[in-house]
């Protein structure tokens, strides 16, 4: 993935696949490896990065969640996108790369942020596997098995890491 001004890629005659609107991070050092059970570093990345984008909540079509598959880290994180999106957070598609690839530690989030970048360009949202076991906790509408065409204007992308790093960049 290269980021450009949207005149240099133009100039250069690049392909453009999606353009990267806001983005924001914190840090909340809550623990070594666990998320703060209320997610509120990464309700604040959330937060700033949809204001740095100018956007409100209703205005994202898919969330490219940091989805760990561990119990504290996706009801952590589904808590976080219910605070941000408000009534809104049962609206858009929830995906994620983690239950295809595996965790990727660093390159997490690029990936992720790659295929929201697809996922815009070409109109289909990837899907999460292998959904057996899903925590009550987590019920927002999450693309399941089976990928599925639709219009993409914006997406938000988390990638949260130890330490209490979070991420959110809004392609």
């Amino acid at each position: 993935m290269v980021l450009w001004t949207e005149s240099h890629a133009q100039t250069r005659g690049a392909r453009i696949y999606a353009e990267l609107v806001g983005g924001a991070l914190t840090s909340d050092a809550h623990h070594i490896t666990a998320p703060d059970s209320e997610g509120n570093g990464a309700r604040g990345a959330m937060t700033k990065a949809l204001r740095s984008a100018k956007l409100n909540e209703a205005d994202i079509n898919v969330v490219f969640a940091h989805g760990t598959s561990t119990p504290l880290n996706d009801a952590t994180e589904t808590r976080a996108i219910k605070a941000v999106l408000g009534g809104h957070a049962h609206k858009p598609e929830i995906s994620g790369t983690k239950f295809m690839t595996g965790q990727l530690i660093g390159a997490a989030g690029a990936l992720s942020a790659v295929t929201a970048a697809f996922a815009i360009h070409d109109a289909i949202v990837p899907p999460m596997i292998n959904p057996e076991n899903q925590d009550l906790a987590c019920d927002l509408d999450y693309v399941q098995n089976v990928a599925r065409r639709m219009p993409v204007q914006t997406a938000m992308v988390s990638a949260f890491g130890l330490g209490g790093q979070n991420v959110v960049t809004v392609p």
